[in-house]
């Protein structure tokens, strides 16, 4: 005797609200903590290692309405730039926001000279990206170059 049973799991659909889909699942908590989600109040889901075509295994996460400025964006894309964010209103993708690392950033990052001006008084961080690809790094004040595996952000 054979039986058919479905064997998959349904996430409710968001109405209106922001989805972050394939994120590295390494690099999903990152994003769950800089984004601050744990303070939110709206609904949220959170799914982590789920099967992926693209990445082997991906994270995903679904905010019922909340919509991400352009900062916020920019700490998504620093931590998983391949990741893809859809705006959702009534159901539809309206809007695809495309990552991408900016030529500056202020106040988002934190220079790693312990001597630099922004880690001694109350100075936001201004740092320029002089290569994206290998996501170097060079702050404003004291010109430290931070590569990848140095950039922390605040």
């Amino acid at each position: 005797m054979k039986t058919n049973i479905n064997h998959e799991l349904v996430v409710q659909a968001l109405k209106n609200g922001t989805v972050i889909d394939h994120i590295p699942s390494d690099k999903l908590f990152q994003v769950v903590s800089i984004l601050a989600l744990h303070t939110m109040p709206n609904q949220i889901t959170i799914g982590n290692n789920l099967e992926s075509k693209k990445l082997g295994i991906k994270g995903i996460i679904k905010i019922s309405d909340v919509f991400f400025t352009p900062k916020e964006v920019n700490k998504i894309a620093l931590i998983a730039p391949n990741a893809k964010i859809n705006i959702i209103k009534n159901y539809e993708v309206i809007k695809k926001v495309e990552l991408v690392i900016p030529d500056e950033i202020k106040d988002t990052l934190q220079c790693i000279n312990p001597m630099c001006i922004t880690n001694k008084e109350h100075v936001p961080t201004h740092f320029y990206f002089i290569d994206k690809k290998k996501r170097l790094a060079k702050c404003h004040y004291c010109e430290r170059i931070c590569k990848d595996e140095d950039l922390m952000l605040k």
